[in-house]
Parts: C-alpha cells; sequence; structure tokens
C-alpha cells in the first residue's frame, strides 16, 4: 500500500504536497486531491480569530492510518497522502490536504471522499473556534454523520 499519513504541528503548502505526491506515483490516469482551508467566519458569523486542533499523537495518527488503510481496501486506488494540521490555525490556512491516484478518475474521487468524510467525524482530533468572545468546541454536525454513513451503506 502506496501511502503517506501525517500531523503536521506548522503551516504545510498543499502544492508541495500535490508535487510530492505527483513525484512518488506511477503513470496512473487520475489524481484528486482535496485541501481543507479555516475559514474565517462561523456559522452563526461570528468572526473567527483561529480554529484549534488538539490530539493525542499516536492515537490520531493511528486513527487517521487506518482510515488511509480501509480507503485502500475499499478502492481500486494505487497511492493515497494525507496530511492533517494541529495546533492554532488562523484563517485560510491549510487544515487537511488529502489526494488519491488511481488508473481511472472514479476511483480516486470516491476514494478522496470517502477519506475526507471519515476524517471528518472519526479521525481523533479535539476542534475549537477562538473568537472575540471566547471559544466554542467543534463537534461533527449531523450531515457529517450522514455523509460518512453512506460509505456503509453503498459499499461492503
Amino acid at each position: 500500500m502506496n501511502t503517506h499519513v501525517e500531523v503536521k504541528q506548522t503551516a504545510f503548502d498543499p502544492s508541495a504536497c500535490l508535487a510530492e505526491f505527483v513525484g512518488r506515483i506511477g503513470d496512473e490516469g487520475a489524481v484528486v486531491s482535496f485541501t481543507g482551508r479555516a475559514r474565517g467566519h462561523a456559522k452563526d458569523g461570528a468572526l473567527i480569530e483561529a480554529l484549534v486542533l488538539e490530539s493525542y499523537r499516536g492515537v490520531t495518527l493511528a486513527s487517521m492510518r487506518q482510515i488511509a488503510a480501509d480507503a485502500h481496501a475499499k478502492f481500486p486506488i494505487t497511492a493515497s497522502h494525507v496530511i492533517h494540521r494541529t495546533g492554532r490555525i488562523a484563517p485560510e490556512e491549510a487544515i487537511v490536504f488529502v489526494a488519491t491516484a488511481s488508473p481511472h478518475r472514479r476511483a480516486a474521487f470516491e476514494a478522496a471522499d470517502y477519506l475526507m468524510d471519515r476524517l471528518k467525524t472519526e479521525a481523533v482530533f479535539w476542534k475549537r473556534e477562538e473568537h472575540a468572545s471566547g471559544s466554542t468546541w467543534i463537534e461533527p454536525t449531523d450531515a457529517d454523520r450522514s455523509d460518512a454513513m453512506r460509505w456503509s451503506n453503498s459499499l461492503s
């Protein structure tokens, strides 16, 4: 299994991550990538000063590695690359980067979507938004859980 899973405490460049990923794969016909960025406004419109992600590194990495292994088992992808930030993240900074490669586009798209759905709901992180009036802990929403559940309903 050609996969790279990493938790970073510092900012990273998604373009450099994609270039690194493409440089280590073969002649796959499809490469799909996704970058999640920190938003500057909360759901209620309040200005967010920072997103803070806490983790227990060993447990967090284990959860992310299992999600990546599951993606390789479910989809005919040849490679994956997953990076997730921890610590204090400013608005517009990258939080997560996912890339997948496959001989054909459908598997690469589905695997990237699957990885993001599972990372959002199952990777071991504690998230909070900091704003002028304090901070708010963030949990996966019902929509996030529904997105993740569709994979258990559609694939064996």
